[in-house]
């Protein structure tokens, strides 16, 4: 066996930190890519339109990721472990109509406003964490694709709402939305409370994905099942209660959105999957699963919802463009993570 001459193998050394220093350097830029392009975005809306950084409208774009951003939590989860969801925005309609009318019973029932809301509150979570559990059985247990499975209840979820309200609305009584408006509208050291639990739930993800077993293996799974599963992960167990914590973060984010308009139309929470699903790529979670993070997942929602913003300020295309805007960019990001692999 012939052995590299002493020239050849110094040069080797040589090449490989050079490699790997590269390596690590575009590692940097494509964690940094979400924040600098969200840097980028806001200088742009200032320079278009001086009303974008105010402290007012600031303030509202944030209410208004708040929403789309804790599903996008749930659904960062659900895309590092492989999987996708595409019954989110669906879920969460069929979650307001059951809250709503739930809160209209218990009002007359419970005898007390408040208890009624409180009530509502908890089963909006509850029901979120059940329909994600049948999605996490199917998957799992049925062995059917997730994107089969999610498919099918999109169409389901939509049209059991659309039944319940007899193609309406289904509305909270007024007495009821007077309470339960400060969910959405009401403030905490000057900040809408939206916001404050948007935060809430993004520190919480961080801390579950980066700091315990479950995060690990979650992240194991999506790299490679079948290792994880010699590895004695209980693979199934572990997407299991993924699409159980995307269901409860969708239940979370549809008791702050009730109050918004008080009601529940087979409108709500249209496209929602898209922007949730969007808000995860464009932070940079990997598409095929066992990569990402939930920093980069807030910067993604944010990041979309300032592009709604600058068109809504500015009318530099239509507002109905929006959803087009944020579908071309999932297949832009799609090809470049598709050309960092090649």
């Amino acid at each position: 066996m012939s052995t590299p001459e002493p020239s050849q193998a110094n040069a080797t050394d040589a090449v490989r930190p050079r490699e790997s220093s590269a390596a690590t350097w575009r590692e940097r830029i494509q964690s940094y890519g979400p924040v600098a392009g969200l840097i980028l975005l806001c200088l742009i809306g200032t320079w278009l339109n001086s009303d974008f950084a105010t402290p007012e409208n600031i303030l509202n774009v944030l209410t208004r990721t708040a929403f789309i951003g804790i599903i996008a939590v749930g659904m960062c989860f659900v895309i590092i472990s492989g999987g996708i969801d595409l019954s989110v925005g669906s879920m969460a309609a069929l979650i307001a109509g059951c809250v709503i009318m739930l809160i209209n019973w218990a009002g007359q029932a419970v005898g007390s406003p408040l208890a009624a809301v409180l009530i509502g509150a908890l089963a909006a979570i509850v029901l979120g964490a059940f329909l994600g559990m049948i999605h996490g059985l199917l998957i799992t247990r049925g062995r059917i694709e997730p994107f089969i499975v999610t498919l099918g209840t999109l169409g389901i979820y939509r049209a059991y709402l659309t039944y319940f309200s007899g193609g309406g609305a289904i509305t909270l009584d007024n007495a009821l939305a007077d309470l339960y408006a400060p969910v959405y509208y009401g403030y905490f050291l000057g900040i809408p409370i939206p916001v404050w639990v948007f935060l809430g739930v993004a520190l919480a993800g961080g801390l579950v994905l980066n700091r315990t077993a479950y995060g690990r293996y979650v992240q194991a799974i999506g790299s490679n099942e079948q290792v994880a599963r010699y590895a004695a992960v209980d693979v199934d167990w572990v997407k299991l209660k993924t699409y159980m914590l995307l269901g409860a973060c969708v239940g979370v984010a549809t008791l702050l959105y009730v109050p918004r308009l008080g009601s529940a139309s087979p409108t709500t929470g249209l496209l929602w999957e898209l922007e949730a699903i969007a808000a995860v790529i464009v932070g940079g979670t990997a598409l095929k699963g066992g990569a990402g993070s939930i920093a980069g997942t807030v910067v993604g929602a944010i990041l979309l919802s300032v592009i709604s913003n600058i068109l809504n300020l500015t009318s530099i295309i239509s507002v109905y463009l929006n959803a087009a805007v944020q579908g071309f960019v999932i297949i832009a990001v799609a090809l470049l993570q598709r050309s960092r692999r090649t």
